[in-house]
């Protein structure tokens, strides 16, 4: 039986590495979370992301559902190939018209392309950790790419703090 009380959207989000940069981008007016802020790319889970896929078990299985929704959310949103995907963090929020999202933060290797913003990016930079404190992120994006350039630096990924 269906409760609301569980459901949320799944969304999955990816700090982009490329150079020792991570890519940001800057939300347009018009987005109903988080307007004019600057974000990394992602975007929610949809129940094609797998069910058009051949099941991977003969229980009816798939795997690797959110590295294929992070590879279609970022050639959507950025235009990139990505490779590598780590996992950071989760967090959980309740949009503006009330539906809970839960978030999973992930890190990748730029692969390939040059980035190509889709409508709803209006600009994109290519920042270093200390770079990345003049832009107005969304709350905690900077704690996480913090919790990445950390690691990429050889010490642990850790748990996400508010800096």
């Amino acid at each position: 039986m269906y409760d609301p009380n569980k459901a949320h959207y799944v969304v999955a989000t990816c700090i982009i590495v490329k150079d020792g940069k991570y890519l940001i981008a800057k939300r347009s007016a018009n987005e109903k979370a988080f307007p004019n802020k600057w974000t990394v790319p992602g975007g929610k889970l949809e129940v094609s992301d797998y069910s058009k896929r051949k099941e991977d078990t003969s229980a009816g299985q798939w795997y690797n559902v959110c590295e294929t929704l992070l590879r279609r959310e970022v050639m959507e949103e950025v235009g990139l190939n990505i490779k590598n995907i780590g996992y950071i963090t989760s967090l959980s929020f309740i949009r503006p018209d009330k539906i809970p999202a839960l978030v999973l933060s992930f890190y990748a290797d730029h692969d390939d392309g040059d980035v190509k913003l889709c409508k709803d990016l209006t600009e994109y930079k290519w920042v270093t950790l200390e770079e990345a404190k003049e832009y107005d992120l969304i709350d905690g994006i900077y704690e996480e790419i913090d919790m990445l350039d950390n690691y990429l630096k050889g010490k642990e990924l850790g748990v996400w703090k508010k800096k």
